[in-house]
């Protein structure tokens, strides 16, 4: 047990070179995070009013923008070492900004985490006939609780296993509920119509979270290039292959009910298709959601605590959320919190591409962490909020993009008319609570 609580995986410090991954076990996971459910029902929803090429053009056209802007976010990651949370005390946000920014991503990956145990447990539990779904949830939980908590490598593991297998199951879906693959690409859609725009809108809104936080992920890539291959692969195949199935699916069964036809299937088959596809997004979930924590209390409470502890205590509260329900009373909420991250990551590439106001700190002091930073950034607190409600109620576009193309706006504006004051500074050097190593 000490061993496992030492995993701290430099969740406040940078990754150093000899910590960094190659680029396909990367993104294997990223692979992993864009081939869930979520994306399956995506392509049976554009499939149910999209021909085939239609739905095919516009995936294409979300990843492309998905691409975008997880790679323009993820080389910063990857240059400076860091996580997400970290990373926002120099790029706009300072202590005050990104210790907020840490319980939103810790609230949204937590609450996600017990949504989707919660539906792991429930496939569990139809085919076991053994335990009800509240026992199979704590169950899967605490499975994925100890694989994040050991980090990183025995996430990648779990990747190189789950992914393999989530795509054998679902090709074994598609060819058991399709009789004729060929005739679906050629059919008319099967319901009403949806226009390109909206179908866009879906794709992008589907994955910019992901997008948005991808230094998580990219920080332990070890070049500018791997990540740029990582994010491209994951992404773009992604979208291809899951939602493309699930368009095939829409469009041979003439339902968007995917769930329905996953449960439907023979027995531990449809089972695993739930299991393997929750398994390897939710110790992302979880470990996101532990860097979020771990980056708050540092900022706010002026310790460190063990990003292994804390994903042990976070994962037992998803565990238990997801085994009594509750969690399902707060997916609109989820869904909320959802609109706040596309302006953090407009902000971060307008901080750090453009304005440069605190990025010869944060480059300079490489390979350590710059000793202080802002306390807190008046015209981000404005800019933030003003993006993320304006680009939802923007009668236009996209409302995930539109907030984040007016945040950067808004942002670079400020600097050039000389509005980004910090409030005061903050050390960043803190006690260590409860970190056995920084391994």
């Amino acid at each position: 047990m000490a061993a496992l609580l030492g995993r701290d995986d430099q969740a406040l410090s940078r990754v150093p070179d000899q910590a960094r991954h190659p680029w396909l076990s990367v993104a294997t996971q990223r692979f992993g995070q864009t081939t869930a459910l979520s994306q399956l029902l995506l392509g049976a929803t554009l499939g149910f009013g999209m021909t085939f090429w239609d739905a095919f053009l516009a995936l294409t056209i979300g990843a492309v923008l998905l691409n975008v802007i997880a790679v323009a976010v993820g080389v910063i990651g990857q240059r400076e070492g860091l996580s997400t949370a970290i990373l926002t005390r120099w790029t706009g946000f300072g202590h005050a900004g990104s210790a907020m920014l840490g319980l939103i991503i810790a609230l949204s990956c937590t609450g996600w985490f017990g949504v989707q145990t919660g539906l792991a447990g429930a496939a569990l539990a139809d085919v076991s006939g053994v335990l009800p779904t509240p026992v199979w949830s704590l169950v899967f939980g605490i499975v994925v609780t100890v694989i994040a908590a050991y980090g990183v490598r025995w996430m990648a593991w779990t990747a190189y296993v789950a992914v393999p297998a989530f795509l054998l199951l679902l090709l074994w879906l598609v060819l058991t509920n399709v009789n004729d693959i060929g005739a679906t690409l050629s059919s008319p859609a099967p319901g009403p119509s949806i226009g390109m725009m909206t179908a866009v809108t879906l794709v992008t809104g589907s994955f910019i979270v992901g997008a948005a936080i991808a230094p998580d992920m990219t920080r332990f890539n070890r070049n500018e290039w791997d990540v740029v291959k990582q994010t491209v692969v994951g992404i773009t195949a992604g979208e291809w292959v899951i939602s493309l199935a699930g368009v095939v699916i829409a469009h041979g069964l003439g339902t968007t009910d995917i769930m329905g036809v996953i449960s439907s299937s023979s027995g531990w088959i449809g089972a695993l298709v739930v299991v393997t596809a929750v398994l390897k997004i939710n110790d992302w979930n979880l470990y996101s959601a532990s860097l979020g924590l771990v980056n708050f209390f540092d900022a706010v409470f002026a310790v460190r605590i063990s990003r292994a502890q804390v994903t042990v205590m976070v994962g037992f509260a998803g565990s238990f959320l997801a085994a009594t329900g509750i969690v399902h009373q707060f997916s609109h909420f989820l869904v909320l919190l959802g609109v706040v991250f596309p302006p953090v990551t407009g902000i971060m590439l307008a901080e750090y591409y453009v304005v440069r106001r605190w990025r010869n700190e944060i480059i300079s002091t490489r390979p350590l962490v710059p000793r202080s930073a802002p306390s807190w950034v008046p015209a981000t607190v404005v800019i933030w909020p003003a993006a993320a409600v304006l680009g939802e109620l923007s009668p236009f576009g996209q409302s995930s993009v539109n907030s984040l193309v007016l945040a950067f706006a808004l942002y670079v504006s400020a600097g050039r008319l000389d509005l980004l004051r910090m409030r005061t500074r903050r050390a960043t050097n803190r006690k260590v609570v409860g970190e056995a190593s920084a391994a």
